[in-house]
């Protein structure tokens, strides 16, 4: 009855057989393509990023930056960011019909725009800059321009990342289920099989495992070898695979994997929409181990328990499949795009009762549970993990290190980086050497990635953490630094259109920054990809001397100032 009922409700998430799989409908005659150019994508939606899923379409631009972007559909701008990161200079339109549109990494809005943000920015005395703007200010129609495209932030080249968001949960949705779809008649590519050995166990980087390579084209693959595979006990599967369009040669993302065992669905995965909130379950759904210790992007066809996000519609069991019996069973991988062309991996599986069953694993460490606060403490160390942060139970493992040149405790050996955190997870340490009148400058550090977030409290240092690894307590008293680049004291500026500078931190990082000119303050840009601050000369400026000054403090409050006079 269990059986038949999934099987329903999967059905009734289906339009028809040769569709793509979706839990609902949207209007496709609302919204047109946000540039006059031939559709063709760099990046699709739901794409396998480093700890996200891409959340819209890369419209490729020719390589180059300059070409007008429209508004998809009526309504009005209702929020414009600027970041040091991300998409650097972004765009939100929100339409009558209950969706949001975003355009990132543009090159610049139009002048009204640009003069709501600037004057914005010299209020808050703020580069980076999140503005909600009210209905009514802004208003646009359908194939207005409204900004420019360009390559800004944390872009690889210059494009139009662009999204349309439900605009009351802000869950990002796929824009080719609108309509805006992208020639394709190419079916996806299937490169491996990964076997799971579960047997009772959570998923970790301790489960046993087996990559198999896989052969085949248009559509039809197959194991190399063995033709049958014999497997008993509690087992997941994982597949290697790819698509590509009819419009551009780059990788990109599949759209939706079933897995059936005898004809049976017991995994669903489709890429129709997701919150921000769940982007970083990508780490619960690709092999995160094999991807940090090989770069090899496997895609789980098992649901961990902890991993919570809406790419999953339908599972049996979570898509474990047992195999207790002797016979031979049937498995098959479909995998679309988001076209509807398909690609199939079919294989037999021969399940031996007498085959010597892997015996579930015993704890080494402390037991951690995903569904609830977690704690591991000791004289030294304390760790707090928020219920949700892990995506299955954990053998937590502790070691105490040797403390490294110029720390100020143990280093800390906290499991493993291989087992992912969805958000963050508190950790205090106390430090082993007095920190005398420097508390305040105490700053735990990651051995890989660098410091955390830090506060001192009650004789622990304690800091907010988003992966496992080695930390110990460092001091940080060393204020940031300012390179200069086309400016000296006394230079004469006449000819140039900006000044220009660097800024760099050794420890804890840089948290703020603020340019002035004779006491004023100015909006000081930074540029992500060349990390070039820049502050570019209005009419303000009058002809004459004037005083530069430039202040950068770093997240322990250590500050360092550059002065220059000059002349313009």
């Amino acid at each position: 009855m269990i059986i038949l009922f999934v099987l329903m409700l999967f059905a009734s998430i289906a339009t028809h057989a040769q569709d793509v799989i979706q839990t609902k409908q949207y209007p496709k005659g609302d919204f047109r393509y946000p540039i006059d150019l031939p559709p063709s994508t760099a990046g699709s939606f739901g794409e396998l990023r480093p700890n996200h899923f891409h959340s819209g379409l890369d419209f490729r631009t020719n390589q180059r930056i300059g070409f007008p972007v429209h508004a998809v559909y009526d309504g009005y701008i209702s929020r414009v960011r600027i970041q040091f990161g991300g998409f650097g200079k972004a765009l939100y339109i929100t339409h009558p019909n209950g969706y949001t549109s975003v355009y990132g990494h543009i090159n610049n809005f139009t002048p009204e725009v640009e003069k709501y943000i600037h004057d914005w920015q010299y209020k808050n005395q703020s580069f980076e800059a999140d503005i909600a703007i009210p209905a009514g200010v802004f208003p646009v129609k359908k194939s207005d321009v409204v900004a420019i495209s360009g390559n800004q932030g944390a872009s690889a080249g210059p494009h139009l990342h662009f999204e349309l968001r439900d605009t009351v949960t802000q869950e990002t949705i796929n824009p080719q289920l609108f309509g805006l779809t992208i020639p394709d008649e190419i079916a996806p590519t299937i490169t491996a099989l990964g076997v799971y050995h579960l047997n009772g166990n959570p998923f970790s980087d301790k489960t046993p495992k087996d990559f198999l390579a896989v052969s085949g084209a248009n559509g039809s693959y197959h194991l190399l070898k063995p033709q049958v595979l014999n497997l008993s006990g509690n087992t997941g599967f994982g597949i290697s695979v790819t698509d590509r369009n009819s419009a551009s040669a780059n990788k990109n993302g599949i759209y939706s994997i079933e897995l059936k065992l005898d004809g049976v669905t017991m995994y669903t995965f489709s890429v129709e929409r997701f919150a921000f909130d769940q982007t970083h379950a990508i780490n619960a759904y690709i092999d995160y181990p094999a991807f940090l210790t090989s770069h090899r992007w496997v895609q789980k066809c098992f649901i961990l328990p902890g991993s919570r996000i809406t790419l999953y519609p339908q599972s049996i069991n979570r898509g474990i499949m047992a195999f207790n019996d002797d016979k031979v069973h049937d498995v098959e991988f479909v995998v679309k795009d988001v076209a509807g062309n398909t690609s199939t991996l079919n294989l037999k599986v021969q399940s031996n009762t007498s085959a010597n069953n892997l015996a579930p694993a015993k704890p080494e460490g402390t037991l951690l549970r995903y569904d609830r606060e977690s704690k591991f403490a000791n004289s030294k160390v304390k760790v707090v993990i928020p219920a949700g942060n892990l995506y299955d139970d954990l053998d937590f493992t502790y070691s105490e290190l040797p403390a490294k040149p110029g720390a100020f405790s143990a280093t800390h050996h906290l499991h493993n980086k291989l087992t992912p955190i969805h958000d963050s997870y508190d950790i205090w340490i106390k430090p082993d050497i007095s920190l005398g009148d420097n508390a305040d400058k105490a700053v735990i550090v990651n051995a890989a990635t660098g410091a955390i977030p830090s506060t001192w409290e009650n004789g622990w240092v304690k800091g907010s953490a988003r992966a496992f690894g080695d930390y110990y307590v460092k001091i940080d008293t060393t204020p940031p630094v300012i390179t200069p680049i086309n400016i000296r004291n006394g230079a004469n500026m006449k000819a140039l259109h900006s000044i220009r500078m660097r800024m760099s931190d050794n420890l804890s990082g840089v948290k703020s920054y603020a340019g002035k000119i004779d006491g004023k303050w100015v909006l000081v840009e930074w540029d992500y990809k060349t990390k070039v601050l820049s502050y570019t000369f209005d009419d303000s400026i009058a002809p004459g001397k004037h005083l530069f000054e430039f202040t950068v403090t770093d997240a322990k409050n250590n500050a360092s100032t550059f002065k220059a006079e000059f002349i313009r």
